[in-house]
């Protein structure tokens, strides 16, 4: 298990700080002055001594505050004045934090056949995480990756895109719809959903000819609200039935569907794509397809009325299937399962179900002797993932005193779908998974919690789900008591956990080598330029902190995207 294996050294992919060693010339050269032009008389020792120790307090004096000044600055001066100027290796940890703390950004890999990496480069794959400069020093609300295209949420709640899929001729990050405080967003084929702060989902198309070309809606100003005018682009507004305080509080997409969460706990399914409407049963509503849909706009949202009376905390969406986590732990998918991502056997006569259906979880565990709880999920491309906390509790025919293990928590992910690239990360290469298999690289794993004096589970705080691949972000305890409002130079967090596996046809793995990887691994952060030559250190997820945005300090986190053959790092707010 983890919590028994030696730490390695972390460091991170943003801007390196380095550090110069305080030196100790003036001293040297002070008490070379002293020693010379000796004499014998009283009144020439007590000259000398009396040099002697004025040269050893300035030089003491010289040393304290070259040792308390601003490094990078003694630096300039040191280059300036001709100096020799000695470097001192920072512990990656510290240099993590540094990183971190100076550079928050958006790093990208994986393939760049459409600009999405790297706007400004030809290439065609990016093997290992790159920064894109255009939000150098900036925090996101959101970020989501395709293969044609990236968008983002900025500080601001504005919308930006970029990439071939957004325009033909200028690849690189544009503000497209602002001024509407959004707060997060998802993609299908050709449309952008981006949910506002004050509950409303637009849909516009990634196109920025049809942006532009589009029909806009008029708007009115908060300034002079009964003055009017023309959006900037061409968008829709998505009209759920809601209660009188009921808001929309989460979404997620697929390729041509999307899921819309309520506050009350009910669940909407729209049409979200241009092309071509859902027709795998992605939509949860039984006997719906493009001939039978209700008469209206096409993007009419639905309610999946067979959730009525359950409350839902969570919603999932992969390509074509999508899975909703209710409130006491139970997982309910539809849609299709042409490689058994709903978790439930395949069946060639129907390869897709279009009503929700329970997971069947407590099949996974030794019957009357554990009580298993989803607690969340996550899905991508034909892939479904979900954790579990499972109780060991008292079986019928056993002695509570022979139970050493009784009330014990063990964390668990399972995996369903498609595993042909490795993607399962159950280190085999299976077409169809329809019945859940455990990843064993990210389950069972514990450690000691010091301020309970007790064995703590190490849960996933995080997992992205690509179209091949996927990353988890640990929730290990890098250290007992630090808080996640301080200041990140001010306590002892080191970083999260984070893994790696599936599909690396494109390198969106971010090992800088094309092998798939059917188990979860790490991958390393790149050294600085000026370090090429030295050993890389293993990546690590910065938790909560703050740091420096610009002039500004800001409490931060940094997370993973895992999208269509595209990976991604950013801060986040």
């Amino acid at each position: 298990m983890w919590a028994n294996r030696v730490r390695q050294p972390t460091t991170n992919i943003l801007t390196l700080s380095r550090l110069v060693r305080a030196r100790q010339p003036a001293i040297s050269s002070w008490r070379r002055y002293a020693s010379t032009n000796r004499g014998t008389s009283n009144d020439s020792n007590w000259f000398r001594n009396s040099l002697g120790f004025a040269g050893a307090g300035t030089a003491t004096f010289l040393a304290y505050t070259y040792a308390t000044t601003d490094s990078d600055k003694i630096g300039e001066e040191a280059k300036a004045k001709g100096l020799p100027k000695i470097k001192e290796d920072l512990g990656t940890q510290l240099v993590q934090k540094k990183r971190s703390l100076k550079s928050p950004g958006v790093y990208l890999w994986g393939t760049n056949a459409y600009r999405v990496v790297d706007p400004g480069s030809k290439e065609s794959v990016i093997k290992t995480p790159r920064s894109l400069s255009y939000f150098d020093g900036q925090v996101l609300r959101d970020l989501k990756l395709e293969e044609k295209s990236g968008a983002a949420i900025n500080e601001k709640g504005d919308l930006i895109q970029w990439g071939k899929g957004f325009s033909e001729s200028d690849f690189k990050p544009t503000e497209t719809l602002i001024g509407k405080n959004l707060t997060s967003l998802c993609m299908s084929s050709d449309r952008i959903l981006a949910l506002s702060s004050d509950s409303k989902v637009y849909s516009l198309p990634i196109s920025k000819e049809d942006q532009q070309s589009g029909r806009k809606p008029k708007e009115s100003s908060w300034v002079m609200p009964f003055l009017s005018g023309e959006a900037g682009v061409s968008y829709r507004q998505l009209q759920p039935n809601l209660g009188m305080t009921e808001k929309i509080t989460a979404i997620s997409g697929g390729s041509e569907h999307a899921l819309l969460l309520t506050s009350s706990g009910r669940v909407f399914s729209v049409a979200s794509s241009t092309e071509s409407y859902p027709t795998f049963g992605q939509l949860g509503i039984p006997g719906l397809t493009w001939s039978t849909r209700p008469s209206g706009p096409v993007d009419t949202c639905h309610e999946i009325t067979t959730l009525k009376g359950t409350k839902i905390t969570q919603v999932a969406a992969g390509d074509y299937h999508s899975l909703a986590l209710s409130k006491d732990g139970q997982v309910f998918a539809f849609g299709d399962n042409s490689f058994g991502q709903l978790g439930v056997e395949y069946n060639a006569s129907a390869p897709f179900i279009d009503t929700p259906v329970l997971l069947p979880v407590s099949k996974l565990y030794r019957a009357n002797e554990w009580a298993p709880t989803v607690t969340q999920i996550a899905a991508g491309g034909a892939n479904s993932f979900f954790t579990v906390d499972a109780q060991r509790v008292l079986g019928r025919k056993e002695d509570a005193s022979a139970v050493r293990d009784l009330g014990r928590i063990t964390a668990d992910t399972w995996t369903c779908g498609r595993g042909i690239w490795g993607l399962l990360g159950n280190g085999k290469w299976t077409h169809l998974q329809d019945e859940p298999t455990k990843v064993k690289a990210l389950s069972g794993l514990s450690e000691f919690d010091e301020s309970t004096q007790k064995v703590s589970p190490i849960r996933l705080r995080d997992i992205s789900v690509g179209t091949t691949h996927a990353a988890a972000v640990m929730g290990n305890s890098t250290h007992i008591h630090s808080a996640s409002t301080k200041a990140l130079e001010t306590n002892e967090d080191w970083g999260y956990d984070a893994l790696w596996w599936g599909g690396n046809e494109h390198y969106q793995l971010g090992t800088g080598k094309r092998s798939n990887l059917a188990r979860p691994t790490y991958i390393n952060a790149p050294p600085a330029p000026e370090d090429k030559d030295k050993e890389e250190a293993r990546l690590q997820i910065m938790p909560r902190h703050k740091g420096k945005a610009g002039k500004r300090t800001v409490n931060m986190e940094q997370r993973v995207e895992c999208g269509r053959y595209v990976s991604g790092l950013y801060s986040a707010v």
